[in-house]
Formats: structure tokens, sequence, C-alpha cells
């Protein structure tokens, strides 16, 4: 079975603006790939070319491999999507509204729902109109997770809930994607992404910078080293790839770039290692320094 989602060269233009340059993306069969970037990076306006909101200026966005412009309607039979600023219509209940977008989906499990409001805590005999940002972001996530969709689309999917019901959604991400099912999941919480994303695409400017991995993309970053030597590592800071170097007698503090990793190691297994404590990147550490080398490199094109 081929990708449940591909982008090819997708690129977007509002009059003069790029709003996108030549995307490309991919969801495989119970993956789930988180897309991030900063507002304005071009998030929004590609979920909204893949949900056929948006029609592209160019290039190719396929869903079970029909055409998210002229096949919209029927992809939307397969697919859930969650915003992350909710509107709901103010007299219909909370009950009421997740029965509606479950009939509009045209599958559903009444008994997984009622699990799911039990699990967010949601009181769903309450007017819409009297529920917090919070509340209304539960309901479009019991709407979506009580359906038999097979992509979900998730755009800030957490935005106002607290960390319980974060956990929460995690453990349905995990759920649905135990069941073979795809999730694309647009979030600014990067540990959120980085716990339940097999891959990650990173877009600055409408562009991908980056995608990969976790494992992949750590390569291209530096890894937090501690280190207790019986000589002092005195030439440590000759060391292409070593940064950040606090150096204290026989001790040291400092990052090294992956690709320097080895030669880093060899050099302090000659002076006899006591102590030794490696912290690997985060995606935090990784997506900001991905992002100023971008920012740089672009800097230098424009000069």
């Amino acid at each position: 079975m081929g990708a449940i989602l591909t982008v090819r060269d997708l690129s977007k233009q509002f009059g003069h603006f790029s709003a996108l340059k030549k995307v490309n993306l991919e969801v495989e069969p119970g993956e789930v790939v988180g897309f991030i970037g900063p507002n304005g990076a071009g998030k929004s306006t590609t979920i909204r070319i893949l949900l056929g909101m948006l029609q592209a200026t160019s290039g190719d966005a396929r869903i079970f491999g029909r055409d998210v412009w002229s096949d919209a309607v029927e992809i939307h039979k397969r697919l859930a999507y969650v915003p992350g600023d909710v509107n709901l219509w103010p007299n219909l209940t909370g009950g009421e509204i997740i029965d509606l977008f479950m009939r509009l989906q045209g599958s559903g499990d009444r008994a997984q729902r009622d699990r799911l409001i039990a699990r967010f805590e949601l009181d769903p005999g309450k007017k819409s109109r009297t529920y917090s940002k919070g509340n209304r972001q539960k309901i479009a996530l019991v709407s979506a997770f009580a359906t038999d969709a097979e992509l979900f689309i998730l755009d800030e999917p957490t935005s106002g809930l607290d960390p319980l019901m974060e956990r929460v959604f995690q453990e349905c991400v995990e759920e649905v994607k135990a069941q073979g099912k795809s999730v694309l999941l647009s979030s600014h919480i990067l540990s959120e992404v980085e716990r339940l994303c097999d891959r990650v695409a990173i877009i600055r400017e409408g562009e991908i910078i980056e995608s990969g991995t976790l494992n992949e993309l750590r390569h291209l970053t530096r890894i937090l080293l501690r280190s207790e030597t019986v000589s002092p590592p005195e030439q440590l800071e000759t060391f292409p790839g070593v940064h950040d170097l606090e150096r204290s007698g026989s001790r040291a503090v400092f990052q090294v770039d992956s690709d320097q990793l080895g030669a880093v190691m060899n050099y302090l297994a000659g002076l006899g290692i006591l102590k030794l404590e490696s912290t690997p990147p985060t995606l935090e550490d990784l997506f900001m320094r991905r992002y100023e080398q971008s920012g740089a490199k672009r800097s230098e094109t424009e000069r």
C-alpha cells in the first residue's frame, strides 16, 4: 500500500507573495508525521490545501490517491480534521455537536464516543456558548477520535487544553496509530511532537528545510557532553565541532557536532575517562538550530 498523503512540489501564490514554495510531504499508513514551524511559515496554508479549502497554484497533493481539490468530498468521508480554534453552533449542546459531526463524517462508534467524553472530562449537556476554549477543543477531539477516519489532520489540536488533557490526547493519537491509522500533526509543542511522531518536517517561509526521523535529524545537530578524565583535556578547544566549552581542571562540559563525536571520544579515551555523560539533542534544540542555520544561509544568499 502506498502513502496515505502525498504532496509534490506544492506552491501557493497570493498575488506576489509566495506562501508555499515547492513543498514535498508524505504520510505513510500507520505513521504520525509532525509538521512544525512558527506562525506564518506555511503550515495552515498547506493544511487548507489538503482539506480542499484552497486551490494550489501549482504542484500535486493527493490523499488516498485522490486529488485534494477535485475529490475533496470523497476524501472527507475518510478523514478527520481538528483545527486549533474551534467555532461551534452556540445553541447546540456539546453532545449534539459531536453527534452531528459523526453523522456528517458518515461513521462513528457510540460507545467510543461515550468513552472519549468521559476521558476528556467533558459535560456534553451544556450549550456550546458556555464552553471555554479548552472545552471547545475537547468537542472537536472527541468528534474526530470517535469516527472511523483513516487519516487525522490535527492543526494545533491541544490549544487551550490543560496538561492532563494533553496527556489524554497523546494517548488517543497512540491508539489510532496502533490501529494502523495515520496522523499529520501540526503543533508548536515540540515535546508533544517528539513523543508522538515517527517523522517530522520543518517548514520555514513556505519551504521544507528539513525532514526525516528524529534519529536522522539528530545527526545534523549537537550532543551535550559532560566529562571527567585522568588528565586535563587541554586540547579540547582546538577540536573542530566543539562548542560552548566550559573546563575546570579535568572536568569539561561542552557541545559537539554529531559528525565530530568520534574524534572527540577518541581524544577523551586517551586521557583516561573517569566519568562521561551524554545528552542527546531534543527536538527543540534541533528545530532552533536548523531554523537559525536556514535563516543565516538565506541572509548570505540575499547579500
